[in-house]
């Protein structure tokens, strides 16, 4: 189940967030994501959060399915970007090989450890033979609060790794490194892609 602090703290937080990460163009992790999709292609951005990301996926001619699980979020991503977005949790994805695409981007670290597996068994099942998923992840080991109350699960690069493994996923790219977040402190962090057979 979600985590109701955390779910606060980015309701009480979207337009915060909103100008964090807000830009014109696609930063290079997403834009090499897009270069990888089919014209036309067909994305779950799982925790679209403010929709950033979903905005320039649709501007670069990609079909965006924006998924959060704040209000607050996906007010913003309606109000500021014109989206379609949906309410709705990890637990929620269904289907069976409807996305092209899945962008995951630091939001399935706020899933619990225990069902991280299941989560990324029904992103695979849904992905699309050749489709692409991209997951951020920050790095280390249990389960932590940060200072403005969100509850984060970290993983190791090696457990990432054997997650999208054990799934099904063919792991295609790994990169490290370390950037600041809304909760102004830097921490270290994997981005992971993986490819569906």
């Amino acid at each position: 189940m979600a985590d109701a602090r955390t779910i606060a703290t980015y309701d009480v937080k979207a337009a915060d967030y909103a100008n964090l990460t807000g830009s014109e163009k696609p930063d290079a992790t997403l834009q090499s994501f897009i270069d990888l999709l089919p014209a036309g292609g067909h994305v779950l951005d799982l925790g679209c959060g403010p929709g950033t990301a979903s905005a320039h996926m649709r501007a670069a001619g990609l079909l965006p399915d924006p998924v959060d699980a704040s209000e607050g979020m996906i007010a913003v991503a309606k109000e500021k970007h014109g989206l379609n977005a949906r309410l709705g949790r990890f637990e929620d994805i269904d289907g069976d090989a409807v996305y092209d695409g899945v962008w995951a981007n630091f939001s399935l670290l706020h899933a619990k450890s225990e069902a991280l597996p299941d989560h990324i068994a029904a992103l695979f099942k849904a992905t699309k033979p050749g489709g692409i998923l991209h997951i951020g992840m920050k790095t280390g080991t249990g389960a932590a609060r940060d200072k403005i109350d969100r509850l984060y699960t970290y993983v190791t690069v090696e457990e990432l790794e054997g997650l999208l493994t054990a799934a099904g996923y063919d792991v295609t790219d790994v990169r490290e490194g370390a950037e600041m977040g809304l909760a102004g402190t830097i921490d270290p962090f994997v981005i992971m892609r993986g490819k569906k057979p």
